[in-house]
């Protein structure tokens, strides 16, 4: 319950600071990998559940080496990370002010930890697909991650 005060907290800040930013498109990184990982539809069940839907385009992936180019996103307050959440954008950017909703982050639970950077990373892992309510966790991560240099 800490961590996830701690969390929402910090998450509270980064959102207040990037209210006086301006939004730079230029920063919010592409590619064909992040079009999958944004093919995962949500449905709200009757218990207020947010229920991951997978598509084909996603499924074909599950369980198998999947890389992804992205920001860091601290989930523990550290100097070193071997969980986090990868973004298409930095965390000094606000993830509610994009159009069509909230971007979907993918959990990354690393090998080994890494360093804190606010450069985009490239990671390569074994994708993970869950069924579980998104509201407590990412649906999508990438497990046994290992840093592309």
């Amino acid at each position: 319950m800490r961590n996830g005060l701690i969390i929402l907290m910090f998450l509270i800040v980064q959102i207040a600071s990037a209210q006086t930013k301006k939004h730079n498109n230029n920063d919010q990184l592409r590619s064909l990998n992040w079009d999958v990982i944004g093919t995962v539809k949500f449905e709200l069940t009757e218990k207020n559940e947010l229920l991951p839907i997978y598509g084909e385009n996603i499924a074909r992936f599950k369980n198998k080496m999947f890389d992804l180019q992205g920001y860091l996103i601290p989930i523990k307050n550290s100097q070193k990370h071997q969980k986090f959440l990868l973004a298409t954008l930095p965390i000094s950017q606000c993830y509610f002010c994009g159009q069509n909703g909230v971007p979907i982050m993918v959990m990354i639970e690393m090998e080994n930890a890494i360093a804190f950077t606010d450069k985009p990373i490239r990671v390569k892992g074994i994708l993970k697909l869950t069924n579980d309510n998104a509201t407590y966790q990412p649906p999508v991560s990438l497990v046994n991650a290992k840093l592309i240099i």
